[in-house]
């Protein structure tokens, strides 16, 4: 069960912390950097995101003092508070039902990191970042992102989301 907390959702039990992490790399343990053992004594920080996804997949229940929180009032409450919430998270869905695991990218200047089986088992080997059909932008920012990527030894994945439909685009240095 997960706490909601302004813009985050904390699961204060360990034992159902550690099963919610271990279970699919969703959230980051308060006060743990890169958690390697599997009994961590802390509580689990969800971003909207990743509680939104755990409560539609009925994985995570949410409170909110003695209420139950439901999937629609938590994503609007998100829209609210998290700027690009419903791009951000219809990529998100699309690619953890698609069995990839996503972790925050800000580190590494995009929106996420995308891995094959998760941290700590293998290398994220993309990074990607989220648009909106309607958006412009400035491909100098493409070239910026796709550089530190590639310093880093990722490649640059774009995603475009058009109504309910997202599409990709991977993009790799190409050396003449």
């Amino acid at each position: 069960m997960g706490v909601l907390l302004y813009n985050r959702v904390i699961i204060p039990d360990p034992a159902c912390a550690n099963k919610t992490y271990w279970n699919g790399y969703y959230g980051t343990f308060l006060g743990v950097q890169k958690p390697k053992e599997k009994n961590i004594q802390a509580p689990l920080e969800l971003s909207l995101i990743e509680a939104l996804y755990l409560l539609e997949k009925n994985r995570l229940i949410i409170m909110h003092g003695s209420r139950k929180v439901s999937a629609e009032e938590l994503m609007s409450r998100a829209e609210e508070l998290v700027e690009r919430f419903r791009e951000l998270y219809l990529v998100y869905k699309d690619l953890r039902n698609r069995g990839f695991v996503l972790r925050r990218g800000l580190k590494f200047g995009c929106d996420y990191l995308v891995y094959r089986y998760g941290p700590g088992i293998d290398h994220a080997p993309y990074g990607l970042q989220v648009y909106n059909s309607k958006d412009s932008f400035d491909p100098i920012d493409i070239v910026r992102m796709g550089r530190l990527l590639h310093s880093v030894r990722k490649k640059l994945i774009i995603a475009v989301v058009n109504g309910d439909t997202v599409k990709y685009t991977l993009y790799t240095w190409w050396k003449p």
